[in-house]
């Protein structure tokens, strides 16, 4: 098990590693296994690659966030503009039909996103083509997924990607309460805890996933 200053080391090399964060102006302090990122960046993109970038080291617990985002003149926009921006960038994203079913607000240029779409996927799709764009200072997905009919299939849908994804099912419990779906039990790494999550949002019919999986010291 990694001390909190073999964390620390780790995460900032990490940091350092990505080539899309400016790992030199970011601050990493660790406690009990818990990362807080601390500092300024250039833009929500960044951020949110410097907040992955934490979570791929072995040994991290938790995190907490006090990264800022501080666009350049350049870089600013009015909400209007982001907002006319983003609702051209989902509509050439996704067909028309899903497109407008998506809805955009825009607040001292943090983006919320709502409305329904019919994937997981289609919902993390549309966060990725927010996140990177000029003047977006954060997103808030708050898109929901109508139900699918194949809802009784939920469960063997599940143990059986995990399986193709070479992933022990044997640790993981996998609950389901209508179209939830409660994962619990014990992974290696946070690679695997990733898996489990995305495997259990890629089965048709899935609206919410609650991650209670520990990892394995």
């Amino acid at each position: 098990m990694k001390t909190d200053t073999q964390l620390q080391q780790d995460v900032s090399d990490e940091l350092m590693w990505e080539p899309s964060v400016h790992g030199a102006r970011i601050g990493v302090e660790v406690k009990d296994g818990i990362v807080t990122l601390a500092g300024q960046v250039d833009s929500y993109a960044e951020k949110w690659n410097a907040e992955r970038a934490a979570q791929r080291v072995s040994g991290v617990k938790a995190m907490a966030t006090e990264l800022v985002v501080h666009l350049s003149g350049l870089s600013q926009r009015s909400d209007a503009d982001i907002a006319a921006a983003v609702q051209n960038a989902l509509e050439w994203a996704f067909p028309l039909t899903v497109g407008r079913r998506i809805k955009v607000m825009v607040e001292n240029g943090s983006v919320t996103l709502s409305g329904d779409v019919d994937w997981q996927f289609q919902k993390e799709a549309a966060a990725d083509n927010v996140r990177p764009m000029m003047g977006v200072t954060g997103v808030s997905n708050q898109i929901s997924i109508q139900p699918s009919p194949s809802v009784l299939l939920i469960q063997s849908d599940i143990e059986s990607a995990l399986k193709r994804a070479a992933i022990d099912a044997s640790g993981i419990a996998v609950a389901i309460h209508g179209s939830d779906v409660t994962l619990s039990g014990t992974v290696k790494n946070w690679a695997e805890r990733e898996t489990a999550t995305n495997s259990a949002w890629n089965t048709p019919g899935v609206t919410n996933v609650v991650d209670m999986m520990t990892l394995a010291h």
